[in-house]
C-alpha cells in the first residue's frame, strides 16, 4: 500500500505518503490563497523526499471538507485526476475527522473549523476515530453552550475563545493525520467516503437577479 493524501479544505495545503504503516513523508503550508499554485508541488515535494515515483501510488486519499468551496474543489479535483490517470481508488476522509483523529484529548471534544463569515464548520467526537454528529455550519454563539465547554481543536476554536473556553491545536488538519486515518480504516475492511465535496452552504459567487444573457445574432 502506498497512499498520497492531500487536502486543501482549510487555508493548509498539505500532502503526506503512507506506506500502510507509517507517514513516509509529508509537507504543509498555510496558504488560503495559493491552493491551486501550490498543491502540485508539494505532491512533487513529498514524493521526491521519499525518493519515490507517482506510479508508485496505490491509492488517493482527499479530504472533502466542509471547507470553502474554492479552496475545496482544487484538491478534490486533483485527487479525481490523480486516480484517473494511475488508475488507482479514491479515498475521501472527512477533514474534520482528520483534526480529530490528530488531536491529543482523552474523551468527549468539538472539532470546529473557520467557516468565515463569523462562522465555524464543526461536529462532535466521542474520541479521536468517532464522530458523534455531521458536519454543521453555524455562528459559535448558536452552538450549545455543553458542545462549546468541551475541549475543542481547530483554527475555529482558536478564533473564538470565549465561545470555545478550551480551544487546542492543531489549528490546521494534516494530510499525515488523513493518511494515517484512512491507513487503518483500510486495514481494518472499513468503508471510506466517496471523494465528493462536503459543501454545507453555498458558494459566494452567485448569479446577479435579472441576469440577462446576451447571445449574438
Amino acid at each position: 500500500m502506498l497512499l498520497l493524501a492531500l487536502d486543501t479544505a482549510t487555508p493548509a495545503v498539505t500532502v503526506a505518503l503512507h506506506d500502510g504503516t507509517s507517514v513516509i513523508a509529508s509537507s504543509s503550508q498555510v496558504d488560503a490563497r495559493r491552493h491551486g499554485e501550490l498543491l502540485l508541488p508539494t505532491v512533487d515535494r513529498v514524493l521526491t523526499e521519499a525518493g519515490l515515483g507517482l506510479d508508485a501510488v496505490t491509492g488517493i486519499v482527499v479530504g472533502v471538507g466542509p471547507g470553502p468551496y474554492t479552496g475545496l474543489r482544487v484538491g478534490l479535483m486533483t485527487a479525481d485526476t490523480f486516480g484517473v490517470a494511475l488508475g488507482v481508488p479514491v479515498h475521501g476522509v472527512c477533514t474534520l475527522d482528520g483534526l480529530a483523529h490528530a488531536a491529543d484529548v482523552e474523551g468527549p471534544f468539538v472539532v470546529a473549523t473557520d467557516a468565515r463569515r463569523k462562522e465555524v464548520y464543526w461536529a462532535r467526537y466521542a474520541d479521536r476515530r468517532t464522530r458523534l454528529s455531521d458536519p454543521a455550519v453555524d455562528r459559535p454563539a448558536e452552538i450549545d453552550e455543553e458542545v462549546t465547554a468541551l475541549p475543542a481543536v481547530g483554527a475555529g476554536a482558536l478564533l473564538y475563545p470565549d465561545t470555545f473556553t478550551d480551544a487546542r491545536t492543531p489549528e490546521h488538519v494534516s494530510a499525515a493525520a488523513l493518511a494515517s486515518l484512512a491507513a487503518e480504516k483500510l486495514a481494518a475492511g472499513e468503508e471510506l467516503e466517496p471523494p465528493r465535496p462536503l459543501y454545507l452552504r453555498r458558494p459566494d459567487a452567485q448569479v446577479p437577479k435579472n441576469y440577462k444573457v446576451v447571445t449574438p445574432k
